[in-house]
Order: structure tokens, then sequence, then C-alpha cells
């Protein structure tokens, strides 16, 4: 029986605040959520938890994920 991947990283800010994930060294990690892409940045900071040391992913914004804004016109 294959035991699952351990939590590597903490999401910090945005909606996600405190979601422990298995980020295999991503450098940004994108969520849908609410019909918006939540972005998640790496830093070079890790935070304690539970005695496991946790690479930090810090919140940048969301945004509409066909990459347009309001007032843009996609085609």
């Amino acid at each position: 029986m294959t035991e699952p991947d351990e939590p590597d990283a903490l999401l910090l800010g945005g909606p996600r605040d405190g979601t422990l994930f298995v980020a295999e060294d991503a450098a940004v990690v994108q969520l849908e959520l609410a019909g918006l892409m939540q972005r998640y940045l790496r830093t070079t900071g890790y935070q304690e938890h539970h005695g496991r040391s946790l690479r930090v992913y810090v919140y940048d914004g969301a945004g509409d994920p066909a990459g347009s804004g309001p007032g843009v016109s996609t085609g």
C-alpha cells in the first residue's frame, strides 16, 4: 500500500490561507476558485508546522483565468 505524499508547503494569505499541500518545488501555484485564478508565489521562507519545516508560498492576487481584466476585449 502506497502512503500519500506528506505536505511540504503552506499557503499564506488569500482565500486558501493556512492550506498545506505538496509543492514538489513549484515556483508558482495557481488555483481556480470562484471563477478567478488565485496565484501564490514560492518564497525563501519556511515555517514550522507540527515539527516539520514547510516552504512558504505567499498570496499574489487573483485574475481572470482567460487572462483579461474588466473592460478588456479578448476577441
